[in-house]
């Protein structure tokens, strides 16, 4: 029986394409790793990684070593689109700086539907952040939820959110869900497509997909039902017909 070469070895073990790992320059050269033919890549700039982004000061600078564990793992990890082995989790999106304080802008016209007591937050920063979520590859009520209520103080400052006692407080699932399902779908519509216009990156073409929303029931007890027109490139949706259909 003959040996498998490194490639079909990766492929029965999912093995990752390279190992990576920081060595503290100011404590170690790094040698062990030079002597296991770990490759030396280059330094960081020291800043360490923090809740709120990164350090405003630098420290001990890392020096950064990598091992191949597959012998095509460089053309592996330069393709436009990572073998989905290696995925984790949906598509993501990272939003500038500029893109998080410019995004609640465009829902400031937009007509809020919520009682006097359910405006603990302003509708505009609840539609940037569920927005924003959806952005980031959230998919649903929870995701959206999770991701916004993992956002740092200065994330949370660029989308506007309500301050209290010093801190920035974001909405939590259940005010992200009623202002989704009360808003005016055309306002929205017309402010993303706003945003989009701005912002967007150009799609040689789309996709037309429909859902029904889970839990999103009218006064008439029809369940919604959502029309989305997808990038196919980009991943983002660039307008929605919010309906409930006829009986």
């Amino acid at each position: 029986m003959s040996t498998p070469d490194s490639a079909r070895l990766a492929e029965l073990f999912r093995l990752p394409p390279l190992l990576e790992t920081f060595v503290d320059s100011e404590r170690y050269p790094g040698t062990v790793y030079r002597a296991s033919n770990w490759v030396f890549v280059g330094s960081t700039k020291g800043y360490r990684r923090t809740r709120e982004g990164y350090s405003k000061r630098t420290q001990s600078p890392k020096r950064v070593f990598l091992q191949p564990l597959q012998r095509n793992a460089r053309k592996l990890l330069s393709r436009p689109l990572l073998n989905e082995r290696y995925q984790t989790g949906g598509a993501r999106m990272k939003l500038t700086a500029q893109q998080m304080l410019s995004l609640r802008d465009f829902f400031n016209d937009i007509d809020d539907p919520r009682r006097a007591q359910g405006k603990k937050h302003s509708l505009a920063s609840v539609l940037a952040l569920a927005t924003a979520a959806v952005l980031c590859g959230m998919r649903g009520y929870k995701d959206i939820s999770l991701w916004v209520q993992s956002l740092g103080q200065k994330a949370r400052s660029r989308f506007k959110c309500r301050k209290r006692n010093g801190q920035y407080e974001v909405p939590s699932r259940t005010v992200i869900r009623n202002a989704l399902i009360g808003v005016d779908p055309e306002q929205l519509d017309q402010a993303l497509n706003a945003w989009n216009a701005q912002y967007g990156h150009l799609d040689e073409s789309l996709a037309i997909d429909g859902k029904t929303m889970c839990n999103a029931i009218d006064e008439q007890g029809r369940q919604t039902h959502i029309m989305s027109a997808i990038g196919h490139q980009s991943g983002q949706c660039y307008t929605q017909k919010k309906s409930a259909p006829c009986r």
